[in-house]
């Protein structure tokens, strides 16, 4: 839905469907605003890891009512750990939050971040990268 009136407020608003039994809203950041999540509906796992050096983990199991923020620029997920959908309520302090999805960033970049820097970065044999890499460049089309 696109709403004019909120392009000088400052403020965005999504609503969040997960599908039963693992739905998920991968690993993700949003560079220009903080995230309040309010569940509608379901149970949801969800984090954030602080900023290096720390990479703490801050993690709570939600039902309906409850509500998490999520600090800007700090890598969130939220997974329904539920046997039935889930349904949550997202406001960002910005109306131009961006995202960032993690994975898709890292190994779906075009065109694509060298596989020898990935391999080094995440420790991995650069087979098991370009295997990533493949993969999400077949889920982008």
């Amino acid at each position: 839905m696109n709403l004019p009136g909120l392009n000088t407020l400052g403020i965005s608003l999504a609503r969040i469907d997960f599908a039963p039994n693992g739905g998920l809203n991968p690993p993700h950041t949003h560079p220009r605003g903080t995230e309040f999540l309010v569940v509608l509906e379901g149970t949801l796992a969800v984090g954030f890891v602080t900023s290096n050096n720390d990479n703490k983990l801050f993690a709570k199991i939600l039902y309906p009512g409850d509500v998490f923020v999520f600090p800007q620029g700090l890598i969130h997920f939220q997974i329904n750990i539920g046997h039935q959908s889930a349904a949550a309520l997202a406001g960002l302090s910005s109306q131009n939050p961006g995202v960032i999805t993690i994975a898709k960033a890292i190994f779906g970049a075009k065109p694509p971040i060298s596989d020898q820097v990935l391999a080094k970065a995440f420790q991995l044999d650069k087979s098991i990268v370009d295997q990533l890499q493949a993969k999400f460049l077949m889920n982008s089309n």
